[in-house]
């Protein structure tokens, strides 16, 4: 561009929003602060990138802002959450490459370096299943460390929900039993009532000398000789008839319970026992008497729930089969890229000795990291020698 159209500022303003320092110098005289907003499309590395970081946007696309106020605090912003510079400055590094006198170029920088090797060997799935594995494989780790760390919580948790659960399990309170015992107990409590009230029932219905039934069956038998002289009467007859049968049912009724019904003070106190002890559990955990059968499945699923969370052997197991399957990945990668950089190395210090750079070399070393990481066992380095 010409000289004075803006491309000093312009550079600047990217530069910054890509996670450059910055003070109050690149405020505007007499404005707050600064703000600056760039959207860029994305690609699957800077995909994976925001995943791993949790900071999704809008798909192809991620929106990087900065802000900087007039005391130069500055604050930086990826798809509207916040984040370190330090982050800012990563995801940058992998959408722009600056170029310019006093801008630092991305190939000096070695995650660079490894991007460009595995991009010349076309290995670029192999290092997202080293990814994948690798993020789960610490997940598992976290987990074991935090089991670890929270042990003994966990362990008093476990036990005090150990003790609920077997003094529930003792009661053993069923579904329906507290209203089944409810009415037992109102049953047997008022057992002398039932029994005196039902004799004195049938008594007046069936037993008494001026018995119901008897009466009732004096006047069917007068009204039958009667509706044969005048059937008029025909309708009374036919309305006293079925209460006659319906009477005789109920004594019949009656006359069964009163023979099954008994006082029974044993039952009534085994009752009672029982009635009070759901009361009291129930009182105890701060529910209805009818919940206890739910809140017994419910300490049940919780201690269940603590169990499988705090086993360290199962956790230990876990880490050390996602480790593997981390190693098995990671490893593989490694032969690729061993190879890929012994290739790529000829033939760039081939194609020097035709750039005026005779005797010059280039060289792809592979450092080991231990114990690995998300992209895996080793780190990349260019080294070059213009000249021999």
């Amino acid at each position: 561009g010409e000289t004075g159209a803006g491309k000093s500022i312009l550079i600047d303003a990217l530069a910054l929003t890509l996670g450059e320092r910055a003070d109050a110098t690149v405020v505007r005289e007499g404005a707050p602060r600064a703000d600056i907003t760039a959207a860029f499309d994305t690609h699957p590395q800077v995909l994976a990138w925001l995943e791993a970081h949790e900071l999704h946007g809008d798909d192809g696309t991620i929106l990087l802002r900065r802000t900087v106020d007039a005391a130069g605090r500055s604050k930086a912003f990826i798809n509207g959450a916040a984040v370190t510079l330090a982050q800012l400055r990563e995801v940058g590094e992998q959408l722009v490459d600056i170029h310019g006198q006093h801008a630092h170029q991305l190939l000096l920088k070695t995650d660079a370096q490894r991007r460009l090797l595995d991009a010349h060997a076309g290995l670029e799935d192999e290092v997202r299943a080293v990814g994948e594995r690798y993020r789960a494989w610490q997940a598992v780790v976290r987990l074991r460390e935090a089991a670890e760390q929270q042990s003994r919580e966990a362990q008093l948790e476990r036990e005090r929900v150990e003790w609920q659960v077997s003094e529930l399990q003792k009661l053993a309170p069923q579904p329906g039993e507290w209203e089944e015992v409810q009415a037992e107990h109102h049953r047997l409590s008022h057992a002398a009532s039932l029994i005196e009230g039902t004799r004195a029932a049938l008594d007046m219905l069936s037993e008494a000398d001026s018995a119901v039934l008897t009466q009732l069956g004096a006047a069917v038998h007068g009204l039958q000789a009667l509706a044969e002289i005048d059937p008029a009467l025909a309708d009374v007859l036919a309305a006293l008839e079925p209460a006659q049968v319906q009477v005789q049912e109920a004594v019949h009724s009656l006359a069964r319970y009163a023979d099954r019904a008994e006082l029974d003070p044993d039952r009534l106190a085994e009752v009672d026992a029982r009635l009070q002890a759901l009361h009291t559990m129930a009182r105890k955990y701060r529910v209805a008497p009818e919940t206890l059968p739910a809140e017994l499945t419910q300490r049940q699923a919780q201690l269940a729930a603590l169990q499988a969370a705090s086993d360290l052997d199962a956790l230990q197991a876990q880490e050390a089969q996602t480790h593997a399957a981390y190693l098995q990945a990671a490893q593989a990668l490694s032969r690729g890229r061993a190879k890929a950089a012994r290739e790529l190395a000829d033939a760039v210090t081939g194609a020097m000795q035709g750039l005026s750079m005779a005797g010059g070399r280039f060289e792809i070393a592979l450092h080991p990291l231990e114990p690995g990481g998300a992209a895996g066992l080793e780190q990349v380095e260019f080294l070059v020698a213009g000249h021999a």
